[in-house]
């Protein structure tokens, strides 16, 4: 397997050998290093998955770490910090992590930022300590430089995550499975049953999200999204990537009815 990573008209590719990670998430670090991260990871008393894998510039291994199960998304930053968001199973504990004489599942908390050396930095807070509520499931995650945003079940509020504050907005859009963020207007994609092209785009007002449209998202030649679509915002551009195909929506490109 290889890692390719494209900068302006260059592309550096670098060999990830030995990787045996379970459905893997691929990352860029500084200095041209790969972070690769399997979303399963197994508890063992003697010696637990170690799930993630940094690579050097030129695929050789340069450190391991165990991130936990369950994870949903991994996003890095320019920094080469990691945040992690976990699914229900690695927040309520699966493959041995919770049971009797194991540790709670490490993404407990549903949402972690890892330092460049794959510690455990900074947890999303508990419901005791979150009016927003906990994270059973963390749907949507968009990470940048400045922020962090996520939605997330149950009760799905646009969470923002800034110098380690929380702030919330309450949202009337269930089930969304990405998000762009543009200031203060939000993109949503997805719901449940037959929502799953469906395209929310609202403006945060207040304590709440105020929804200004509702769309369908369709391919550039009007045919409808395959069902087996990846779809992740970063910043306010929303990046979804087909079996043959990148494209991208930017947030501003939208307009409101």
């Amino acid at each position: 397997m290889r890692a390719s990573r494209q900068a302006g008209d260059s592309v550096h590719v670098t060999p990830l050998p030995g990787l045996a990670a379970a459905h893997p998430s691929v990352q860029p670090l500084p200095h041209g290093r790969v972070l690769v991260v399997g979303a399963r990871c197994r508890w063992r008393p003697d010696d637990p998955d170690r799930n993630a894998v940094i690579y050097d510039s030129e695929g050789h291994i340069e450190a391991r770490a165990t991130l936990g199960d369950g994870i949903e998304h991994v996003f890095t930053t320019t920094s080469g910090e990691v945040w992690v968001g976990y699914f229900d199973e690695g927040v309520y504990g699966n493959y041995g992590w919770g049971d009797r004489d194991a540790p709670p599942p490490i993404g407990n908390m549903g949402l972690i930022r890892f330092s460049p050396e794959l510690q455990p930095a900074w947890r999303f807070p508990s419901h005791v300590d979150n009016t927003f509520g906990a994270i059973s499931d963390c749907y949507a995650l968009n990470v940048t430089d400045d922020a962090v945003w996520t939605c997330y079940y149950t009760d799905f509020p646009i969470v923002r995550v800034q110098g380690g504050e929380v702030t919330g907005w309450r949202n009337p859009i269930d089930g969304a499975r990405a998000l762009a963020v543009s200031h203060t207007r939000i993109g949503l994609l997805g719901g449940y049953g037959p929502d799953q092209d469906r395209f929310v785009v609202g403006e945060l007002d207040g304590d709440a999200l105020r929804v200004a449209g509702e769309y369908r998202l369709v391919l550039p030649d009007g045919g409808p999204l395959p069902a087996r679509v990846t779809a992740v915002g970063r910043g306010p551009v929303l990046h979804l990537v087909t079996d043959e195909h990148w494209y991208q929506l930017h947030l501003e490109d939208v307009p409101t009815r």
